[in-house]
């Protein structure tokens, strides 16, 4: 069995003396792992650095078995690392990859997302708002997707501010009433209506961070990463 394709390297950890096993979020075979003989060598440790894009090769002598990998390096974001909230943010997308994906289900909207989040962190001003759009698509991916096109009580379009913690849906300003302190916040970037303020931002990623918490996180029986806890309080504190 063997098969060769391009990803995103988001975890890797020492496996016996010299080699490691490395997980890659790829185009075609989702979130994959395998172990790369010599991966500790200072040819090939270099090379494997989280976020790096990666052309691999995986060889197995069955499908289910972890298999080998082969890999050649296409780019490093390695630049990353003078940038400390780029670096949390990347941090933040590796583990929640790692954390939410199957193993081997392809998802490729949302790798090719990923890949463009990727070159965007530190190189684009508002990456932060398109880290904070992948989140969304990342929750849309897995089953938990919002409802932001319509008011969930009286089914219009205009003033939409709040969204349910339990249902998702946005509700519109005049239609919360009395439950407004009880819903989360829906800031216009969240509706594709950006610049994004710093305060809309972290509006953004508070409600975005309800879901993976209460539903995904939820329903696989885990806590979220500490990397996107990490990456949240050095945003706020970057504001």
């Amino acid at each position: 069995m063997d098969w060769r394709d391009e990803g995103a390297l988001i975890s890797v950890r020492r496996h016996g003396e010299t080699a490691a096993i490395i997980e890659v979020f790829t185009a075609l075979h989702g979130r994959h792992a395998g172990v790369v003989r010599g991966g500790t060598s200072r040819k090939i440790a270099p090379v494997l650095q989280p976020g790096a894009q990666l052309d691999v090769t995986w060889r197995g002598r069955l499908e289910e078995h972890i298999g080998t990998f082969t890999v050649e390096p296409l780019k490093s974001r390695a630049g990353l690392m003078s940038d400390r909230l780029a670096l949390a943010g990347l941090n933040a997308i590796c583990a929640l990859l790692h954390f939410a994906l199957p193993e081997r289900e392809a998802h490729p909207d949302l790798y090719a997302a990923t890949v463009n989040l990727l070159d965007c962190l530190g190189a684009k001003q508002d990456w932060v708002l398109d880290y904070l759009r992948w989140e969304l698509m990342l929750l849309e991916e897995l089953g938990y997707g919002l409802d932001l096109s319509r008011c969930a009580v009286s089914g219009g379009r205009e003033d939409l501010a709040y969204v349910s913690p339990k249902s998702g849906r946005a509700v519109a300003r005049d239609a919360a009433g009395d439950w407004a302190d009880r819903l989360l916040p829906l800031p216009a970037c969240l509706l594709g209506q950006g610049p994004a303020t710093p305060g809309q931002l972290t509006a953004g990623l508070s409600t975005t961070g309800h879901f993976l918490e209460h539903r995904l996180a939820h329903d696989l029986h885990r806590k979220l990463p500490e990397a996107r806890r990490r990456f949240i309080e050095m945003l706020s504190r970057h504001g």
